[in-house]
């Protein structure tokens, strides 16, 4: 039953219709999006497909690849529209309306002032659709109001994460850019074609939305050849995808990794597009593996006993629409029935300890739990793990009992699975989480299992990766130096990449200088970028992994980020001048973060512009108050300058912040007279 409107919403409403009917759609020069056929020419389309293939295509039609990305369809998108209403978020209101043919948004824009904004592509399918505004410079927004189709409610995509506009998080800025952020993985073969000089997009695609050719490559031989031989089936155009190209095929967007090229086609290795996000020092990952930020399904996988195993995507899921094979615990008995030398037995009834027609007898409750993200979507971890309690008590880790059991503690679920498990779950995969989670820590007893496990050829690939990360800390230590240093050659690109970016912290040690300069010429080009950006201060910048590096940082241009790290690597090649104009371009794109300004005053005061780098920091102080690092940097550089009672009343800001800042108490210290 739709509930009824306040007085303030009814208000509000009559205001924003006002609005719409007064000023229509803001004038933006917005560029017309372009399916363009250049660089193409081997694509056919989905329709192409259809023929030969007409379950396939109308299953997938209506999937979630499907549809990824469209345009605007009056007849399905009206009912979203039409009648007008609002939502409130904070001190926000936000009006969705229709003005003629138009669908629009009325909302916060650049200059913080309520507008309307006329919508045209769609993204999303279930369960929520979020739209896009055009936006000057070949820009597409992704707008904060999302769309629930199920419920027929609009609502706050970010929760109670209030954004404003200028943010980078905000609807209008760069963290929600469609062109950078969103559309490679919604459509098929796009081209980014982001042009720094005059800071816009020429974005082009084969085709709109994830149709066949995104995971099948171009089909035009493919298509030639059975014309012409419309009896056989052996295609010598089509080259089977092998296990890990197909893994890695799904990896390339169900994934939080970082783009190496913008140029990934079916078939060809992941590492040599992507250097993939694991779990490290960041803690995007529960030191168990299990998600803890948006971080999609693959980097979890990776680490599971099922990839171990050689289970792939489509074991479980259908080729065209991406569902699951089978319902309920079928899916998971299909292997874990007896068949599978690999597989143990399972009964799921014993062995779950619950009653199979409840939420808890499905095996997907314990071992891929659940966690929603952008308010709606509920996404299943795809890391296998094993509830533990215990890892709960000790190091804050969920677990899939009291995910579920909300009102009962970590010890109630320990009694219940030592009860049911015993001994069974004192296991490596405990272990393993304790020496990580000691490793995030800083605490030395984690080093010599780590090196143990990263120097385990018969561990899984990710994990001896994430331990070769966190051994980074002690990289500069002999038995941990030379575990990196062998691991330089590992078969797997990923842990080679980590080694290499580990060894870093052993620099400037002329035996790693050397073994380093060698995997700039690696076969994988995601260690190649590793071992230029360690290598930057010397890099040959003619060189395969020079050419390498400089084509992913023009790639990330775009954002922030991108010129942060740009400017990282100005600094190593002694060009501070040239990093500021790198630093600045960040911190007008993302003005709170506290890196981007810390390091810019940094420069600042390098370059003698010590009045400039103490603006940039008042800036930063009032836009994140409660971060100690920027009272510290403060006092660095005013100590540097001489101004040491300036520079006491700031680290002492610092340590109030945060007593336990150990930068800060060390400068304290240095600060404070000899007793």
């Amino acid at each position: 039953m739709r509930r009824k409107q306040s007085r303030f919403q009814l208000f509000v409403l009559i205001e924003a219709a006002l609005l719409c009917l007064k000023a229509g759609t803001p004038n933006l020069t917005a560029e017309p999006f372009s399916n363009g056929t250049n660089g193409f020419s081997g694509y056919v389309g989905p329709e192409s497909c259809r023929g030969c293939h007409p379950v396939e295509y109308q299953r997938w039609s209506e999937s979630s690849h499907g549809l990824a990305e469209r345009s605007l369809r009056t007849a399905t998108d009206q009912t979203a529209f039409n009648p007008p209403r609002c939502i409130k978020h904070g001190t926000e209101t936000t009006t969705i309306c229709t003005n003629g043919n138009d669908f629009q948004i009325v909302t916060l824009g650049l200059e913080s002032n309520l507008q309307p904004f006329k919508v045209e592509r769609v993204i999303g399918n279930l369960p929520l659709v979020q739209f896009l505004t055009p936006f000057p410079g070949g820009r597409y927004q992704v707008q904060e109001a999302a769309y629930d189709p199920r419920s027929n409610e609009w609502f706050y995509v970010y929760g109670d994460d209030l954004r404003n506009p200028g943010e980078y998080g905000h609807w209008t800025g760069r963290g929600m850019n469609w062109n950078s952020e969103c559309a490679a993985c919604h459509n098929t073969r796009l081209k980014k074609n982001y042009d720094a000089t005059t800071d816009s997009y020429h974005t082009t695609m084969a085709g709109m939305t994830v149709n066949c050719e995104a995971c099948h490559g171009p089909m035009k031989k493919h298509l030639h050849w059975q014309k012409e031989h419309p009896q056989s089936k052996a295609d010598p155009t089509v080259a089977p995808l092998s296990p890990s190209r197909l893994m890695g095929l799904c990896g390339s967007c169900h994934s939080r990794n970082t783009d190496l090229t913008g140029d990934f086609v079916p078939g060809e290795s992941f590492y040599d597009h992507y250097t993939q996000d694991i779990l490290d020092p960041a803690q995007h990952w529960y030191p168990d593996g299990q998600i803890k930020d948006e971080d999609y399904e693959f980097a979890s996988f990776l680490g599971s006993k099922m990839y171990q195993a050689g289970v792939s995507c489509i074991d479980c899921h259908t080729r065209d629409v991406t569902k699951p094979q089978l319902k309920g615990n079928d899916l998971c008995l299909k292997c874990h029935h007896g068949s599978y030398p690999k597989a143990p037995v399972i009964d799921a009834a014993a062995h779950g300890h619950h009653k199979l027609a409840d939420k808890g007898g499905e095996c997907i409750g314990c071992h891929l739990p659940v966690t929603v993200y952008m308010q709606r979507h509920s996404r299943h971890d795809h890391g296998f793990t094993i509830p533990d309690p215990l890892l709960t008590k000790e190091w804050n880790i969920p677990n899939a009992c009291n995910r579920c059991h909300t009102d009962q503690n970590a010890d109630w679920a320990i009694q219940f699975v030592d009860l049911w498990y015993g001994t069974n779950m004192n296991r490596f995969t405990r272990e393993r989480t304790r020496w990580i989670a000691a490793a995030e820590n800083g605490r030395a007893e984690a080093k010599d299992k780590l090196v143990g496990l990263l120097m385990n050829t018969n561990q899984n690939a990710y994990w001896r990766a994430v331990a070769a990360t966190f051994l980074g800390q002690w990289a500069d230590e002999p038995a941990t130096k030379a575990a990196l240093l062998a691991a330089l050659k590992d078969d797997h690109p990923l842990v080679r990449e980590r080694a290499v970016r580990s060894l870093e912290s052993a620099l400037p040690d002329t035996n790693v200088l050397a073994a380093l300069a060698i995997t700039e010429g690696d076969p994988s080009r995601n260690v190649r970028v590793a071992a230029a950006w360690v290598l930057r201060a010397q890099l040959d910048l003619q060189s395969p992994a020079g050419q390498d590096l400089e084509r992913m940082l023009d790639l990330e241009a775009d954002q922030p980020a991108g010129q942060f790290e740009a400017a990282l690597f100005d600094l190593s090649r002694q060009k501070p001048a040239e990093a500021l104009v790198h630093l600045k371009k960040a911190t007008a794109w993302d003005p709170i973060s506290p890196p981007f300004l810390c390091t810019q005053a940094e420069v600042q005061d390098r370059l003698g512009q010590l009045g400039e780098a103490l603006k940039t920091l008042a800036h930063a102080e009032v836009a994140v108050p409660d971060d100690p690092h920027i009272p510290y940097i403060r006092a660095m550089i005013l100590f540097r300058n001489g101004r040491h009672d300036e520079a006491k009343m700031a680290v002492e800001r610092s340590l109030r912040l945060q007593p336990t800042f150990e930068p800060a108490r060390a400068l304290n210290q240095r600060m404070s007279p000899e007793k």
